[in-house]
This record gives structure tokens, sequence and C-alpha cells, in this order.
């Protein structure tokens, strides 16, 4: 089955025992909003999940501006939900699917594959005349017992390294190191935020050295479900399907959308920088050696 589900879907399965709706609705710079909006008015069912509180852990020296949550924490909130081993969970947001995106991500690299994302989110939803509701559900405690896919995750040290050796190649191209078996670096964000143009969420503009330019948005439709399989596979050509891909954004969240559609491409190694440009620019060898471009 397909990472994303239609409202028609959703609504013929929407008090299924089996399954959990969770609201994923946050909107950068007021931090309230998305709960706010949440207790306004959701999808009947539906529980919230904090993109900050929930989804991401404390801010550090490094690891960005949304670090991943630990493991055993995020599998207690779920719990706490009612989200069992045996769920099937449907994420929905109102951001283009970024949010619903980093929990599917999130609850795969769990070890769970029973998660999909609403097509179109909230507003199609409520557009379409679906039922909402103010009422919060009373959830009966599960267990959650997370089952970690590290394999999922690229880190620093990897990232920084297959930047340096992609220059080196680039640079040399009949090196005996051919880039060819190397990872390519995808980066997320608009074109003018890789470029280091307009840069208004982290101190310092530009791209990890090596990385090419696939914004998230542009793999979706105007009304922000995700283009068909054949459509991504276009709008990715240009990546060899036979190499690995290590995905990142900002701060790891917008990313989660083109792991999605990367993979809907056909694409079966695509994993996650999850620090991202904010972790990357957090080291100062980075600015010593000019590593920033």
């Amino acid at each position: 089955m397909d990472a994303t589900v239609s409202k028609r879907w959703l609504l013929a399965r929407l008090y299924e025992p089996e399954q959990t709706i969770v609201d994923c609705r946050f909107t950068l710079g007021q931090p309230e909003a998305g709960r706010d909006s949440y207790e306004e008015e959701h999808i009947p069912g539906a529980v919230y999940l904090d993109l900050k509180l929930d989804l991401s852990s404390p801010e550090r020296e490094h690891g960005g501006r949304h670090p991943l949550p630990d493991p055993e924490v995020l599998a207690a909130r779920l719990s706490k939900l009612g989200i069992g081993n045996d769920s099937r969970i449907v994420a929905y947001d109102d951001e283009n699917g970024m949010n619903a995106a980093r929990l599917w991500w999130l609850l795969r690299y769990l070890g769970h594959e029973q998660v999909f994302i609403l097509e179109g989110g909230f507003s199609a939803w409520k557009a379409e005349k679906y039922p909402v509701t103010d009422h919060q559900p009373v959830r009966v405690p599960s267990t959650f017992v997370p089952n970690v896919q590290p394999q999922m995750l690229a880190g620093y040290e990897e990232v920084r390294s297959v930047s340096q050796r992609t220059l080196k190649d680039e640079a040399n191209p009949s090196a005996a190191n051919s880039s060819s078996a190397l990872p390519v670096l995808v980066d997320s964000r608009s074109n003018d935020r890789y470029l280091g143009q307009n840069e208004t969420l982290d101190p310092v503009g530009g791209h990890i050295p090596g990385a090419v330019n696939f914004f998230w948005k542009d793999t979706q439709n105007a009304d922000g479900s995700f283009k068909s399989a054949d459509e991504l596979a276009e709008h990715f050509a240009g990546l060899p399907k036979d190499r690995e891909i290590i995905v990142y954004c900002g701060s790891g969240v917008t990313a989660c959308p083109n792991v999605l559609a990367l993979e809907k491409a056909g694409f079966k190694n695509v994993r996650l920088y999850a620090g991202s440009w904010s972790d990357w620019i957090s080291y100062e060898e980075n600015h010593r050696n000019g590593d920033l471009q």
C-alpha cells in the first residue's frame, strides 16, 4: 500500500478500533498554534503530537534545531496515547505534510510500518465537508515497543566524509576513488536557501558542499497531495537509482516528505541526515575550513 491515503479512504475507516489518527499541525515561530488549532477542531478521534515537544528532543550544541526524540521517550508517549505495535496510524497536518511525514518517518525508524499520511491535510478534509469536532478522545493506554532501525539514519561524520570525497572526485574525475560509488547528498530546501540566499531560519546560509537540490514541495500537486510514482520518477530522474541517497533539509523535518517521495519513485536506499543543515553549521570545523557553499 502507498504511504498516503485519501480523504475518502479515511472517512470509510474513521472509527475502526485498530486505527489511531494523529494531528501533527505545527507552525514554526508559533509553538502553541498547532495545539490551539487541534483543540478548536480536528478530525474525529484524532490525538495530538507536537513537533517540538513530542517529535523532537530538546536542542543541544549539535543535532540541529529539531533533534530526533529518544526512541524510548517517544515510545512511552505513543503508548500513553493508546498506540501499540499493532496500531494503524494515519497522520495529518496543515503544512503540506511536512510534520505528518516527520511522524511517518519516526514510526518507521522505530520499526512500525503501518503508518500513513492523509493527502491534502486538515484544510482539504474540512473543505470537503467531512466531519470535524472539538471533542478530545479518551484513549486506553497500550504498549509500543520500539525496534529501532539505525540503517535509516546518516550521521554527521558520514555526511562530512561523503561531502569531502564528492568534492575530491569532482575535482579529479579520473581518480581511482570514483564518485559513482558514493552516496548522493540531496538538499530538500528551496533553491534560494540552498544557494545561501534569503536564509531566515538558520544563522548561516548555504548548503553542504557536493549536495544537489530537490525542493520538497516540488514533489506535490497544487492540492497538497503527492505526485504519482511516475511523476516523481521523472522529477528525480537526475538521481541514480543504484546509489544510496542521503536526504537533509534545515532541521530534518522537510527532508521527510522527500524521503517518502523518493521511495515512492522507486529509490530503495534512502537515508535521512536528521540534524541536517542546522547541525552541519554547528561544527566550527566547517566554518574554519570554508566548508560552506
